[in-house]
């Protein structure tokens, strides 16, 4: 190394990106997401109570449990004697895979896991809890031999959103730009985003705020040709809504606490909500049958959660608090009972799927 090497700092990744845009001017929102997302989950296990955020199956397990026997009891209700594939986007630790895959082996159900990760820290995490997992960095290669059941739990709700915002002018897009206060901030761009309004909302006021997911959208449709094509089922639990609809979602997570979206790109959790109508047109699409969607809490109730959860307590009568605690959490309106939704998708032949009125 020459004596000039000596004492350079390498830049962070948020400086980085700050000279991109200096350089080439603002970046559209999405591309802002995706690049941050995806240098946030490459660098840490972002989970529980040392990290930002904590999801259903990391607070019981009777979350994972749930999920397993609902697609275990899809599964012996074919009639089908192929043994299926597990596949789960985002499987976070692995937690939810592990309970999942354990309910359906006491199911007499015991399926080969497959696991669409990309964050090597994470898929440190999943092989300790699902041993022999195979692992993915796209659906695409996903394997075509068998049917999929397929598990999504706060999965869409970080891929990349789209903004379209109304002015005086018609709909543009969101960009992001260099801030004063912020190291990013959003920018109105030139280019007009008219064409995908929905014609319901192209009147907004100006002010307005139009958010989709191409990305969701196109992968919903991949595995839809997959499902319909192979056969099997996709559960879909995220914090969201039925569309189309106006508002900016957009959030950022950070030691469990909301901060600012533009603050510390790739320091933090980028998440917008899931807009559910979308998802079911692009797997209704693909030719499935969509179920829902229904509220968590009410799914996890007509699944069984509260005799599970007297079970154990019966078991592990000097934890019964903790769980009833954590069943209160998984399904109370006031907690994720009513802001986590819960949707199917699956193939047109399979039966009508438990846990949807």
């Amino acid at each position: 190394m020459s004596a000039e090497g000596f004492g350079k700092r390498e830049l962070s990744f948020s400086e980085r990106l700050a000279r991109s845009i200096a350089g080439g001017g603002p970046i559209s929102l999405s591309h802002y997401m995706a690049q941050a997302n995806t240098q946030y989950y490459a660098m840490r296990d972002p989970l529980g109570a040392a990290g930002d955020f904590t999801t259903a199956p990391e607070i019981s397990q009777m979350f994972g449990e749930m999920i397993g026997l609902c697609l275990a009891d899809i599964w012996q209700r074919t009639g089908q004697a192929q043994m299926p594939y597990y596949v789960e986007l985002g499987p976070g630790r692995g937690t939810l895979a592990a309970d999942a895959l354990r309910a359906m082996e006491q199911a007499r159900l015991a399926p080969v896991a497959h696991l669409v990760e990309t964050s090597p820290v994470l898929r440190a995490q999943q092989r300790i809890r699902v041993q022999h997992a195979h692992f993915h960095d796209a659906v695409e290669t996903l394997p075509r031999d068998r049917p999929l059941l397929i598990v999504a739990n706060e999965f869409f709700d970080a891929l990349p959103i789209q903004q379209a915002v109304k002015t005086e002018a018609g709909w543009r897009e969101m960009m992001v730009g260099l801030g004063q206060d912020t190291p990013f901030a959003p920018v109105v761009g030139e280019r007009p985003a008219d064409a995908r309004i929905p014609e319901a909302l192209r009147d907004a006021p100006d002010g307005s705020i139009y958010e989709s997911c191409p990305a969701g959208a196109a992968i919903m449709l991949e595995l839809a040709y997959r499902l319909q094509k192979q056969g099997g089922a996709m559960i879909v639990i995220d914090y969201g809504y039925a569309g189309p609809a106006l508002g900016d979602t957009l959030q950022a997570l950070c030691n469990h606490q909301y901060t600012n979206v533009f603050d510390n790109a790739g320091g933090v959790d980028l998440t917008a909500h899931v807009d559910f109508s979308m998802l079911a047109a692009a797997a209704q699409q693909g030719g499935l049958t969509t179920y829902g969607p229904t509220a968590q809490g009410d799914f996890l109730t007509r699944l069984g959660i509260h005799a599970r959860a007297q079970s154990l307590a019966r078991g592990t009568p000097d934890k019964a608090r903790d769980i009833e605690t954590a069943l209160t959490r998984l399904v109370s309106p006031e907690q994720m009972g009513t802001l986590f939704k819960v949707m199917m998708a699956m193939h047109p032949a399979w039966p009508v799927p438990e846990g949807f009125a």
